[in-house]
């Protein structure tokens, strides 16, 4: 436990932003996309740890999304 003392609390408050970043950008791309209850899951997701979640968004959300759209304009 005494290796989470030596660690500078400005380590700490970057971390923080960047899971709050991260949560709120999966949050509201989400939401924009259409993802309705699920939008809540990639936000709170997102808070939980990084980079996994937004890895994650990018591969069965962003991805899927794009070639979709892709597809639908090539008919």
């Amino acid at each position: 436990m005494k290796e989470l003392q030596e660690i500078p609390v400005w380590i700490w408050i970057i971390l923080a932003v960047v899971l709050l970043l991260q949560g709120t950008w999966l949050f509201r791309d989400a939401r924009d996309r259409g993802q309705g209850r699920k939008a809540w899951f990639w936000g709170i997701w997102g808070l939980t740890g990084a980079p996994s979640p937004a890895v994650c968004y990018l591969l069965f959300v962003v991805l899927p999304d794009k070639r979709k759209r892709k597809a639908g304009r090539s008919r």
